[in-house]
């Protein structure tokens, strides 16, 4: 991988199998890191082009300050439609009330 777009192709693949699996109708938010860059590949190179009109792309609160403002005034999580005041921990949390199914086994030498 030479090139960022490369670099893209992985989640371009990924996400083009995930909507084969949907229905035509199903509103997709799509939070990831470098969303930014993803959906100007998408837009620039036609990439997903027939789930875009149902697609919204934004970046996670702990993100979104790292990246530069225009990108924040885009994408920020609480500016985006459909997302609320939500800080984007949900699968965190979501994992953390699963941490008392793990049997955790802790070996002291």
């Amino acid at each position: 991988m030479n090139t960022a777009r490369e670099a893209q192709h992985y989640s371009l693949i990924l996400l083009g199998k995930f909507f084969e699996h949907l229905h035509v109708d199903v509103i997709v938010k799509l939070l990831y890191d470098i969303t930014c860059q993803l959906h100007w590949s998408c837009l620039k190179w036609g990439s997903l082009k027939p789930y875009m009109t149902h697609t919204t792309f934004a970046i996670s609160i702990f993100h979104a300050f790292s990246h530069q403002w225009p990108c924040q005034i885009v994408y920020h999580l609480w500016k985006t439609l459909g997302y609320g005041l939500s800080d984007s921990e949900g699968a965190e949390q979501l994992w953390h009330s699963f941490s008392c199914l793990i049997a955790y086994r802790q070996i002291a030498g």
